[in-house]
């Protein structure tokens, strides 16, 4: 199985799958960004892009890489993972029902002035990259993202609550 947890910089993505990771019996977190940063590392580069998810093997490499760490290590995979592009989540998920692999989708939501506030206070310098995405991550909110997953609002929790809610959904919890 596969617990992905999307939203967009800010949600608590990153925090929460390591806490969802704790109170799932049997399972990893998988940093599908890793996957991007290892082909921006390709010499000479790739075509130019401001994100790696453009890139067309992203998408299938993700897939494969799941596919071959649960046919490895069996259990649950955690993906911490933004994903706002409607096809690339399709290709995604096509990808992995191909392999039978059962995949929780859920999305980390926080209003947009809580997701400003957390991204401004994560550093001196607020990351324009991650702040760009909020339009984005709002748009997809509302035409697709929040009806293809299960919403869990940040806004409010902590994120060890957060995970707990998910480990809940999920049902597989430890005691």
């Amino acid at each position: 199985m596969i617990v992905w947890l999307n939203g967009t910089h800010g949600a608590g993505k990153t925090t929460t799958s390591a806490l969802v990771q704790k109170l799932i019996p049997d399972s990893r977190v998988f940093d599908a960004e890793k996957v991007g940063e290892t082909l921006m590392d390709i010499t000479p580069a790739l075509p130019d892009t401001d994100n790696f998810q453009h890139w067309p093997p992203w998408r299938p490499l993700v897939v494969e890489t799941a596919r071959r760490v649960l046919d490895y290590t069996g259990g649950t995979l955690v993906i911490p993972m933004t994903v706002l592009v409607e096809e690339y989540w399709r290709e995604i998920s096509a990808g992995l029902a191909q392999h039978s692999i059962e995949v929780r989708h859920f999305v980390l939501h926080a209003d947009q002035d809580t997701l400003r506030r957390r991204i401004e206070g994560e550093h001196v310098v607020p990351s324009p990259f991650r702040l760009k995405y909020l339009a984005p991550y709002a748009e997809a909110a509302r035409t697709w993202l929040h009806s293809a997953a299960e919403v869990v609002d940040t806004t409010h929790l902590t994120p060890a609550e957060a995970a707990l809610r998910i480990a809940e959904a999920v049902g597989t919890q430890r005691p």
